[in-house]
């Protein structure tokens, strides 16, 4: 029996999404086509740019597709940076534990584009320090081009209060990532306040290729692709209707169904740490269980190597992560769970459970029935590392 508990990495297509997808693919037509069937395509574009819309609390005008949240990502914070350029505004402000598809742009932007960055400290639960903030905006006056801080982190859950970070800018651009907080919990976009938004489909049940910017209605940033002159000249490129249209079906569903769900996760979240505690009781619970996202748990497994931990668990059929998925494969402790004040070995000792609605309290058992043997023989392997080293 294969279980998944790594849905923060990806999730399987909900039928909606999936019907959709495959009712489109069999339409011939570019969107961005004149003619009737390229119109066709286009009316059915535009209906799942209202869908996503009313998903999100925007305007249609305001969704930008693109093909990955890294994508919109990346075309948020640079595009608010040059438009800041302009003004002779170079500092940028994000929290220290962002997710890499922020840290690295702005990375790259310092190492070649004389960018500033100003690094907002997040405490032992994973929220930010607003006064922290405050100090930097009041220091920075004048010079800041954007503002990014994550809605809810991939890796521990922890929902910051966006609202907050919007006031205490003010009149600065606010870009807030919320890949793993669209369709788990509320978002309004304009309750919000923000400037720009990252949403992404696989997250929701959507299909893998498709994501959204969604960008202030009325405002001009630098595109970061070049062509055709797509989505308000921001993101040129052919538009892929069916993944776009499956894209809304998955919103719409998210939407409809989020309040159950939620209810439904939340309960499977206790259990599954209950049950682990029970057979390792020296467990630590990264993060905060109130505020944060439903389905995602960041557990430290004292004196392991989360790698480890995470094949043996395989072996057994379950599925989990030692932290974002888009970092998988580089082994190195997690700069979010540093952030939050651990070691080096703290951080790696760490697996991240992320839950869905479709798991079962079978699975949870399955868990409690291995993880106990687990856990002693990564401490096994660890030790002996130690001693050899």
């Amino acid at each position: 029996m294969s279980i998944y508990f790594d849905h923060a990495a990806t999730t399987p297509m909900v039928d909606a999404a999936l019907n959709a997808l495959n009712t489109q693919l069999k339409k011939l037509g570019n969107a961005s086509s004149l003619h009737s069937a390229g119109r066709a395509v286009r009316k059915d574009l535009e209906a799942a740019r209202e869908e996503i819309a009313q998903a999100i609390n925007c305007a249609p005008s305001e969704v930008i597709f693109t093909a990955t949240g890294t994508e919109a990502n990346n075309l948020a914070i640079k595009g608010l940076y040059w438009k800041g350029v302009k003004e002779n505004k170079r500092v940028i402000i994000t929290s220290t534990f962002e997710h890499h598809a922020v840290m690295d742009p702005i990375v790259w932007l310092v190492e070649h584009e004389g960018a500033q960055v100003v690094g907002v400290n997040v405490d032992s639960k994973g929220f930010i320090n607003l006064d922290e903030l405050k100090q930097a905006v009041s220091e920075h006056e004048g010079k800041i081009a954007l503002i990014s801080i994550m809605h809810a982190n991939n890796e521990v859950g922890s929902i910051q209060d966006i609202a907050q970070v919007v006031a205490i800018a003010g009149q600065i651009p606010v870009h807030a990532d919320c890949v793993q907080s669209f369709g788990k919990v509320e978002l309004s976009f304009k309750k919000l306040g923000l400037t720009a938004a990252t949403i992404s489909a696989h997250k929701i049940g959507g299909p893998l290729g498709v994501a959204a910017l969604i960008l202030k209605k009325g405002l001009d940033i630098e595109p970061v692709l070049h062509g055709g002159g797509q989505e308000r000249d921001l993101r040129s490129g052919t538009f892929n209707a069916p993944s776009i249209v499956s894209f809304a079906a998955a919103a719409s569903d998210a939407q409809i169904n989020r309040k159950a769900r939620e209810l439904v996760i939340r309960n499977l979240k206790q259990e599954l740490i209950q049950t682990i505690k029970k057979n390792v009781p020296e467990i630590r619970v990264n993060g905060d269980l109130e505020k944060s996202l439903p389905g995602i748990i960041s557990i430290r497994f004292p004196k392991t190597d989360s790698e480890g931990l995470l094949l043996l668990l395989d072996a057994e059929g379950i599925a989990c992560s030692t932290g974002s998925a888009c970092s998988a494969g580089v082994h190195r402790p997690s700069h979010v769970l540093m952030a939050l004040g651990a070691n080096e070995d703290q951080a790696t000792s760490a697996l991240r459970f992320s839950i869905s609605y479709t798991n079962t309290e079978d699975e949870i058992e399955k868990l409690a029935s291995v993880i106990g043997d687990v856990v002693a023989k990564s401490r096994a392997a660890t030790s002996k590392k130690v001693f050899s080293s």
